[in-house]
């Protein structure tokens, strides 16, 4: 059996680059509070495009897809799902909201996380929610030739519920104990959770709600505003590289958490910063809608497009935003670069 050892081995990882993005995270965390008591309103817009951001987003990883149609009618329950991919974006739906509404009441252990992955599959008939994994499970990559390369081993069925257990037991006892910072016990839960992959299906999607859980129960709560699931699924190649590298000798208790911390503090940063890019954004509502979108892209580094200009200014609709960009262009202030789905913007 591995030994979870969160008393000696968070020691680790106070390398001077992990504490310096640790001390960037809870700087940003300390202006987070000032911002949700001086932006109630604003963040609410924030707070719809995340959660539709967040679910699409998870659920793609895992090669679960819908239209974007589809998906904001789903997240927004005013459809019903119709097929299998759609019952599981309905079941992450459901367990993203459970999280956001009730974290501070959701203690981490085994009965709640079997509670939210039959939750997560509350819309499935295979009757997988709920249960631990019945027989063992590879993490395998595909390769060019459609053949299958295993990349890492979990542990067997047969200990993974005693492994669950311990892993949780020994996480709690160290938070209480605080003499670690939560940030880094938080990322060796995950790692932990990963390899020990308790699930038949849905173990990715589990680490991801369990990641806002537990950011959320710690303070850090900006997952709600800005998707830390689409920040994942953009450099997913990097999560899976970070994975790779610190499950190595995970069996033996040799491996290093470094490169996985180093990874997901990366994302909760730039989290922080995309999100008070946002705010920033949205100080200058007493513009107009259209005024705005022309202080979006003429202070973007880079061509930028339509959906990218709705997710910064989220209060501003679809229809506003396209009338903005005709308007800009008859009046020659901006160029239209691209066709299609790649059309984006930029200042002439």
């Amino acid at each position: 059996m591995v030994n979870f050892d969160y008393v000696n081995r968070p020691s680790e990882l106070l390398t001077a680059e992990i504490m310096s993005l640790v001390g960037n995270i809870r700087e940003r965390k300390g202006r987070q509070e000032l911002f949700i008591e001086a932006e109630p309103q604003i963040l609410g817009s924030l707070l719809e495009v995340a959660k539709i951001q967040s679910t699409g987003a998870s659920n793609r990883i895992e090669g679960i897809y819908t239209s974007d149609k589809r998906l904001k009618e789903l997240v927004e329950k005013k459809a019903e799902p119709k097929n299998r991919s759609e019952e599981e974006i309905s079941g992450y739906r459901d367990v993203l909201a459970t999280i956001h509404e009730n974290y501070d009441y959701i203690p981490l252990n085994t009965n709640v996380i079997l509670q939210l992955h039959r939750d997560l599959y509350s819309f499935s008939s295979a009757g997988m929610g709920g249960k631990y994994k019945n027989t063992d499970n590879v993490i395998a990559e595909i390769l060019p030739d459609g053949s299958q390369s295993v990349r890492f081993k979990p542990l067997s069925a047969y200990e993974t519920k005693q492994a669950m257990e311990e892993l949780c037991a020994k996480f709690n006892a160290a938070m209480y104990e605080g003499k670690y910072d939560p940030l880094l016990l938080i990322c060796m839960f995950l790692l932990d959770f990963l390899c020990i992959h308790p699930f038949n299906d849905g173990n990715g999607r589990m680490s991801r709600l369990l990641t806002l859980l537990l950011l959320y129960k710690s303070g850090y709560i900006v997952g709600k505003y800005i998707s830390i699931e689409m920040l994942i699924e953009d450099s997913k190649y990097s999560y899976y590289e970070a994975l790779q590298a610190s499950s190595v000798g995970w069996h033996e208790g040799k491996n290093s958490y470094v490169h996985f911390t180093r990874y997901m503090l990366g994302i909760i940063l730039k989290a922080y910063n995309e999100f008070e890019k946002r705010l920033e954004h949205l100080r200058y509502r007493k513009l107009s809608k259209a005024e705005r979108v022309e202080h979006i892209i003429k202070n973007s580094l880079k061509p930028i497009s339509k959906s990218e200009i709705l997710e910064l200014a989220p209060d501003i609709s679809q229809v506003t935003v396209e009338r903005a960009l005709v308007e800009l262009q008859k009046r020659d202030i901006i160029q239209k670069i691209g066709s299609g789905r790649a059309t984006k913007y930029i200042v002439k």
